[in-house]
């Protein structure tokens, strides 16, 4: 029964750059990248802040499963999320430091600061 359980993993011999880069262009799945790979440990299904429904966020989570970039398993109920970081850093050394990198900078820059006002009333009297 426990064995019913677990969700199937591919093994890292079998994950192919392409099928990383496929999960990872969406920008739901690179927010569940990016949240693993800063937390502090593993993180179930419902800690994640995701903008997208519950039915939602399990088809992003079996895509990054399927494409090998995180390890689910049980504890208790709730369904936990590992990054496989050391297997993917093995295998494309640096691709994941790059993406969350990225994935930060833009996250950044989509969302800049409110400008204060100072240096408005120079340009516009001008």
């Amino acid at each position: 029964m426990e064995a019913d359980r677990i969700p199937h993993h591919p093994d890292v011999r079998t994950i192919t750059l392409q099928r990383v880069l496929d999960a990872i262009v969406d920008p739901v799945r690179r927010s569940i990248v990016t949240q693993l790979y800063g937390a502090s440990g593993d993180i179930a299904c419902g800690g994640f802040d995701l903008p997208v429904s519950k039915s939602t966020a399990t088809h992003h989570f079996r895509t990054l499963r399927e494409a090998g970039l995180i390890r689910q398993y049980y504890a208790g109920t709730s369904r936990m999320n590992a990054l496989r970081r050391d297997e993917i850093d093995e295998v494309f050394p640096g691709l994941l430091a790059a993406v969350v990198t990225a994935d930060r900078g833009s996250r950044e820059t989509a969302n800049p600061p409110e400008p204060t006002g100072q240096g408005l009333s120079a340009a516009g009297s001008g």
